[in-house]
């Protein structure tokens, strides 16, 4: 039985909306997870994100006063920036706002330290929370601050609660950066089938609905993907060729495992940074 999904504790306020911030909006909005009038975003620049989150009553960069009515604050700077922003919200603050931040690399404790102490998650979200079919994790050791947390994603993400902070930077390099994977393995589908021979155009449209048909039948079927792959796999047949191949030294495995530890890394080095 799944559980259920709390509101969120509005006003929510959103610091930044890059792409990340806009995904986030316009999943909120689009789920009815949030409607405008409980959305404040503080941002510099105007997006499509904003113009439709003002349109829906949102308030975009408050004045100071209105801050203090923010319940929880969704940090979705630049991690370079970070510092400097919590020093400028931190003291037009409710001292018990929650804090949720979607930055890579930069820990729970040092955005607490820099937030007054204040109650903080953090999650990795990917972009497909836009459409309310994302994915995130979450780490909170504090029950208000993972309760802030779930009611901002569970409505737009699979979300998967971590007990070890130390490993959200494993779950950015699966998750968080690993939709962009996803996106790099199409790509080079179609190259492989242009090279094959089909006309490019052919080959990046089979490369898409090849991956579409198959993250549906993952959300369909609840079987481990070695079960869905013996499916396809015939003894002997032109699947069972190619996944040779795919398993070579050097090939998917070692690949992917090459990519994963370098986001890991990298989230290691912005958190020293």
């Amino acid at each position: 039985m799944s559980r259920p999904i709390p509101a969120p504790t509005t006003p929510v306020l959103l610091v930044g909306c890059g792409r990340l911030g806009s995904a986030m909006v316009n999943g909120w909005l689009g789920t009815g997870a949030l409607d405008g009038a409980g959305l404040m975003i503080r941002t510099p620049s105007s997006r499509p994100a904003v113009e439709r989150a003002r349109d829906a009553g949102a308030a975009i960069n408050p004045d100071d006063d209105a801050l203090k009515q923010a319940r929880t604050v969704v940090l979705a700077v630049k991690p370079a920036l970070w510092r400097q922003v919590a020093a400028e919200l931190s003291p037009l603050l409710a001292a018990d706002a929650v804090i949720v931040s979607v930055m890579a690399g930069v820990v729970s404790s040092d955005i607490s330290q820099a937030f007054a102490g204040r109650a903080t998650a953090r999650v990795m979200p990917t972009t497909g929370v836009a459409l309310g079919r994302g994915a995130a994790s979450i780490h909170a050791a504090d029950p208000a601050a993972a309760a802030a947390a779930h009611a901002l994603f569970d409505p737009i993400a699979a979300t998967v609660e971590l007990t070890d902070e130390g490993m959200i930077d494993a779950a950015t390099g699966v998750s968080g950066s690993g939709q962009a994977y996803v996106y790099a393995f199409v790509e080079a589908l179609a190259r492989a089938g242009t090279a094959a021979g089909l006309a490019p155009a052919e080959a990046a449209a089979l490369a898409r609905a090849t991956l579409e048909s198959g993250a549906a039948m993952l959300t369909a079927d609840p079987r481990p993907p070695a079960e869905l792959i013996a499916e396809v796999a015939s003894p002997g047949g032109t699947t069972e060729a190619a996944l040779r191949v795919l398993a070579r030294p050097g090939g998917l495995d070692d690949l992917l495992r090459a990519a994963v530890q370098a986001a890991v890394d990298r989230a290691a080095e912005l958190a020293g940074s």
